[in-house]
């Protein structure tokens, strides 16, 4: 392929993602979208990185942003942060997901859509930091395609992921139990 052509496809890639944050939609339309991206190596992973979710209709969407997600690290295979968060002060610290009942939430998610909820996080939240990697990066294959998964120490989680471009990833989350797959778009963080 041509480089101009790579650049087009790279402005279709960021315009159609443009498109899903902003409106949102199905599963099936984000797979699709998906699976039209190519593998991500291990090296391209590396660095701090913003998170949002991606609304797909999933129960859990917009649940990170209520909680302060800020994004996720990787400075190695062995040393993932996997979950970045915002503190009270604008701090940006490790959350260790040992702390994160998952399975209660995956079942009770509507109690987690409070205001309740989000006040209890943000006061316990620095409380449950880590400075230790809760994560790790490995090449796995996921819907036929061998890509960078993240797969949580102490959580039924791996997260596969798909480059948008150099600086844009779109991660897929697969927890055991959940009956559809949540989106989240990670955006290289050049500040860090």
């Amino acid at each position: 392929m041509r480089s101009d052509e790579d650049g087009d496809l790279t402005i279709e890639r960021a315009s159609q993602l443009a498109a899903f944050t902003s409106n949102g939609g199905t599963t099936d339309a984000v797979l699709a979208f998906f699976d039209s991206l190519p593998a991500v190596s291990l090296d391209a992973m590396r660095g701090r990185w913003r998170g949002e979710g991606l609304p797909s209709g999933h129960p859990m969407d917009g649940l990170l942003e209520r909680f302060g997600w800020y994004g996720k690290a990787f400075n190695g295979p062995e040393d993932v942060q996997p979950l970045l968060c915002k503190g009270r002060r604008g701090d940006v610290f490790a959350l260790n997901p040992a702390f994160v009942p998952i399975g209660f939430v995956n079942r009770h998610i509507g109690l987690f859509h409070t205001r309740f909820a989000a006040a209890l996080v943000a006061l316990a939240g620095p409380a449950a930091a880590t400075r230790r990697p809760t994560a790790r990066l490995r090449m796995t294959e996921h819907r036929g395609v061998v890509t960078a998964t993240m797969i949580y120490d102490s959580l039924p989680i791996n997260d596969m992921f798909r480059a948008v471009d150099g600086n844009t990833r779109l991660g897929v989350m697969d927890l055991r139990g959940m009956a559809q797959p949540f989106f989240f778009v990670l955006r290289l963080d050049r500040r860090s």
